[in-house]
């Protein structure tokens, strides 16, 4: 006599809630690492150098609490609006040489070549040590022997001390970062440009559009997006900085280039104010808190022109 084997039990599949809980979990335990690394080193310094803002402290002795001084210090303080306004100079230069270099980059690297050599070579500078870059232009522009003066002086031209002169410190400075970082930012634009759909300059052609004409009226319009984020990531590092500076004027001559991160820098490393440094970098953050806020709102970058 043989037995009926039992039926068979049905597996009750997982429900949605487990899958996505089981997803949250993978995630979270990806996160932790940088978010351990972000508390410690990015969130727990901010918020010392705000409660030292409001100190007296040169590291030495204790922070004694002083309230707003520092800040009406800051509004009072020749340098802090020197530095300030050097540093604006700065990006402003910077930011606009490089912005339209790399855009006028990237529409020639999607337009006349295909090459993934060609688009390396231009990013071969963003992987140079930016103090490397700052010391090598710094010799070949040198007054005395620099290879630029010798030149100039071959053909003719005066000697220019790229470094030494107030009119000639910053340009050159900012030359050196929009030399360092045009290709990076041309390749940003190039990933965009990828995303314009090929379609709409073929209705330009068929509409008779010029070159000119399809840039201003379609590419700059559907490169917006792209073009704001760049614009917040270069001009929030242009605010920064530091090493260039540091390597080749030293905040001269005569302050002439004496940027907001090297005051700072002086102030808290050479005078041991950390204080009054700390209430420096507090009114920096909160600038370029403003002017990140005031780019995403005048460059619409939630919207795109792209039906």
């Amino acid at each position: 006599m043989t037995t009926a084997a039992p039926p068979a039990v049905a597996k009750k599949p997982r429900s949605r809630t487990n899958k996505r809980d089981d997803q949250t979990r993978l995630a979270a335990a990806f996160l932790l690492p940088a978010s351990i690394g972000f508390f410690f080193f990015y969130l727990m310094p901010a918020l010392r150098g705000l409660y030292y803002s409001f100190t007296d402290y040169s590291v030495l002795t204790p922070p004694e609490w002083t309230g707003v001084d520092n800040y009406v210090r800051l509004v009072q303080d020749p340098l802090f609006w020197n530095a300030l306004g050097v540093t604006l100079y700065y990006v402003l230069l910077n930011i606009g040489f490089q912005t339209i270099i790399a855009v006028g980059l990237a529409v020639l690297m999607q337009r006349l070549t295909n090459s993934t050599f060609l688009r390396g070579v231009a990013l071969l500078p963003y992987f140079v040590a930016n103090v490397v870059v700052a010391l090598v232009w710094y010799f070949m522009m040198d007054y005395q022997v620099g290879i630029v003066n010798v030149f100039f002086e071959a053909i003719g031209i005066d000697k220019i001390a790229f470094f030494g002169e107030s009119a000639w410190a910053i340009p050159t400075v900012a030359f050196i970062n929009v030399w360092r970082h045009m290709g990076y930012t041309a390749l940003l634009v190039f990933a965009g440009l990828q995303t314009i759909n090929a379609s709409v300059y073929e209705a330009a052609d068929i509409d008779g559009a010029g070159e000119g004409r399809k840039f201003f009226n379609i590419t700059l319009p559907l490169l917006r997006p792209v073009l704001a984020m760049v614009l917040v990531v270069t001009v929030t590092g242009s605010f920064q900085i530091f090493d260039t500076i540091s390597v080749t004027t030293q905040g001269g001559p005569i302050n002439a280039t004496r940027v907001m991160n090297y005051y700072i820098w002086d102030l808290a490393f050479g005078q041991l104010d950390f204080g009054y440094a700390s209430a420096l970098a507090v009114v920096l953050f909160l600038i370029l808190l403003g002017v990140s806020l005031i780019q995403l709102r005048l460059t619409r970058a939630d919207e795109s022109d792209e039906l």
